[in-house]
């Protein structure tokens, strides 16, 4: 007799529907769905107090919602929570290691928690992959920001998660540290980690599969970068003020700055430097706002692509702060 096939492990690590939670009188999360492939990086944006975080815990099992159902790395969200949490590493902003133990010994001690076979070499093995083994005899708390995450994550990975929570992991880490953190992030997927990060940072979204926009409980957007970009709507210019003799291009962006945001029709004006970014959702309205500047030899015009950050303040400024 023929053995049959082994089945293939679901591709869904997250699907969830018209998932809600309250505190009190305040929805923090109303009628959310949405679906995480195993493997995938997926980032959450929104402002703060939007419920990035309440999201995050319901729909790996640490919180539970008061409304809806789902499943987590094929688990029930609802029934099935604690046995989700024993495949979850979750790394929190603040440094929660111990900063009196070293790098070593801190590994060596969440090996042991958790109950991972031959934890010195756990350890040992989370060290040179994370570029620590230099620093294993080296006290957690004078490691720098950066180090310090390293490690973090080091901790998180040891008991071997299927899904590993990031909330803001690389807030206050310079631009280095934060590449590098984001370059192993991305080889844990390509293994077959699922990534559930939120972050205030547009390049780090950036690098994300896809993202979920969430304001106040709502999700308002979510695909890849590039779905989220077109599905916005929005229309950019780009103006540019002209370097040269008798100009002054600090001076004529901010005057022409103050202009626009003063025009009613003009939804968006962002600064970069001597250039702005000018958005808006009717590409006639905006086209004739801009008109009376376009011919002015100090300044050159562009018709462009919306950044990431276009659409997030975007939707930031259309989305009503209910969480006062």
């Amino acid at each position: 007799m023929t053995a049959a096939p082994p089945v293939a492990a679901p591709t869904v690590a997250i699907e969830v529907e018209g998932l809600r939670k309250t505190f009190g009188e305040r929805v923090v999360v109303d009628n959310l769905s949405m679906s995480v492939q195993r493997g995938q990086i997926y980032g959450f944006l929104g402002p703060n107090g939007s419920g990035k975080t309440t999201t995050i815990r319901m729909l790996c099992g640490l919180l539970t919602p008061d409304a809806g159902r789902g499943t987590c790395l094929g688990l029930d969200i609802l029934t099935q929570a604690r046995e989700i949490r024993r495949h979850v590493g979750y790394m929190t902003q603040k440094f929660s290691l111990y900063t009196d133990l070293s790098v070593r010994e801190n590994l060596e001690f969440v090996a042991r928690i958790y109950g991972v076979p031959r934890p010195e070499a756990a350890a040992q093995e989370a060290l040179v992959r994370l570029g620590l083994e230099g620093r294993g005899r080296q006290l957690a708390g004078e490691l720098s920001g950066g180090w310090k995450q390293r490690l973090a994550l080091g901790a998180c990975i040891l008991p071997q998660p299927q899904l590993l929570l990031l909330d803001e992991p690389t807030a206050g880490v310079d631009p280095q540290a934060r590449r590098e953190f984001w370059a192993e992030i991305h080889a844990l997927a390509a293994e077959g980690l699922t990534v559930l990060v939120s972050t205030h940072y547009m390049d780090e979204a950036e690098r994300c599969h896809e993202i979920a926009y969430i304001a106040y409980g709502h999700l308002l957007a979510q695909g890849t970068v590039p779905d989220v970009i077109a599905g916005s709507g929005l229309v950019t210019y780009v103006v540019e003020a002209r370097r040269g003799a008798g100009l002054d291009p600090t001076g004529t962006i901010a005057a022409l700055g103050k202009a626009l945001k003063a025009d009613p029709v003009v939804e968006m004006v962002a600064p970069f430097g001597i250039s702005l970014h000018i958005s808006g959702h009717d590409p006639a309205t905006l086209a004739a706002a801009i008109a009376p500047y376009r011919e002015r030899p100090d300044l050159a015009w562009s018709q462009e692509t919306p950044t990431l950050e276009d659409v997030f303040i975007d939707l930031m400024l259309r989305s009503p702060d209910t969480s006062r």
